[in-house]
């Protein structure tokens, strides 16, 4: 029995439309054997040679097979079988920062919220460009759907505005990119400035208010920007350092960390020269974790809810429709403050 024959048989069906017939067929293939991985698919041209569908009709049905991850097109070659999982609906490839704790809390919810019959392919860029566009340019045209945490550099664009917007979802960072896209993403610096506001009291019983940002790490600019702010218009006194060096943690200082580079030394200085977290030393840290709700009484953090994050990804993938979402920051004051 041959790919036609297949679809043939399914011409009996009338509850399947053409478009069915062709997908359904070559489906049926794929688990019988009949195509395996490296098999070159029937060209345009042959099938409606054969079966007398529209061309339309034909791409269209090679086009879903390419969103579901079991078929790759290759420029004036044809279409090729690249997996087997014919069960899977849909294939997205998912780009992150790195698998950090929160972004482990983001990937196993969205993974739950989809289902089996959603694959999952992730990568990680480590807020490199380089890596970034040698990922996109990798996995370009091979997934029905591109979910990505973006680096906020203009050099990106151009990889990012090569993939169908409607294929693809910009999450955590914004990004302004040429074409409309949808995105569920954070905003730093006014939901940043405006907890801080709220914390103000207790930041009052600090004498000294240091932020730990450098550049080169993946810590929003936003946060550095609302932390000058906030200096100036509250007459804090504080101060920006790129690098904690051990043993240098000082009393009536309150340390606010960006990402968790040098929140665990400070800690680890803490209990070694018995300086209580809360009273002689305060913390702040972005991104909140189970980690940070355990340890030394709990850690006060700005974060957003990842888990939130991930199923409105998730809805966003399963509907199908345009999503323009900024999920708000939210305060959980804990023992360190």
């Amino acid at each position: 029995m041959t790919l036609f024959d297949k679809i043939r048989d399914l011409q009996q069906v009338n509850t399947l439309s053409k478009h069915e017939q062709l997908v359904h067929g070559i489906l049926e293939s794929i688990d019988v054997g009949i195509l395996a991985i490296g098999d070159q698919l029937p060209s345009i041209n042959n099938m409606v040679g054969e079966l007398g569908y529209a061309r339309k009709t034909i791409v269209k049905a090679y086009e879903e097979l390419k969103e579901r991850g079991l078929v790759e097109s290759k420029k004036l070659k044809g279409y090729f079988i690249i997996s087997q999982e014919t069960k899977v609906t849909l294939k997205i490839a998912l780009l992150l920062f790195s698998f950090r704790r929160f972004q482990e809390d983001f990937y196993n919810t969205f993974r739950e919220e989809l289902g089996k019959r959603f694959q999952i392919d992730v990568f990680f860029h480590h807020n490199n460009t380089a890596i970034f566009d040698t990922i996109i340019a990798n996995v370009r045209g091979k997934y029905g759907m591109y979910v990505v945490a973006p680096i906020p550099d203009p050099v990106i664009r151009p990889g990012l505005e090569s993939i169908d917007p409607s294929k693809l979802l910009i999450i955590d960072r914004y990004i302004q990119l040429k074409r409309e896209y949808s995105y569920i993403c954070q905003e730093f610096e006014e939901a940043t400035y405006k907890k801080l506001e709220q914390l103000l009291p207790a930041i009052r019983n600090f004498e000294h208010f240091v932020l730990f940002f450098y550049e080169d790490q993946d810590v929003p600019m936003g946060i550095k920007k609302a932390f000058n702010k906030f200096l100036t218009d509250y007459n804090i006194s504080g101060s920006i350092k790129k690098n904690y060096k051990m043993g240098s943690v000082k009393k009536k200082h309150l340390y606010f960390f960006g990402n968790d580079t040098h929140l665990w030394d400070v800690l680890k200085d803490c209990r070694n020269k018995e300086y209580l977290i809360g009273r002689d030393v305060g913390v702040i840290s972005h991104n909140d974790d189970v980690v940070k709700q355990l340890v030394f009484g709990g850690i006060t953090t700005i974060s957003t809810d990842f888990k939130d994050l991930a199923k409105q990804a998730a809805d966003h993938i399963k509907n199908g429709t345009k999503t323009q979402v900024i999920v708000p920051l939210n305060l959980i004051k804990r023992n360190s403050l």
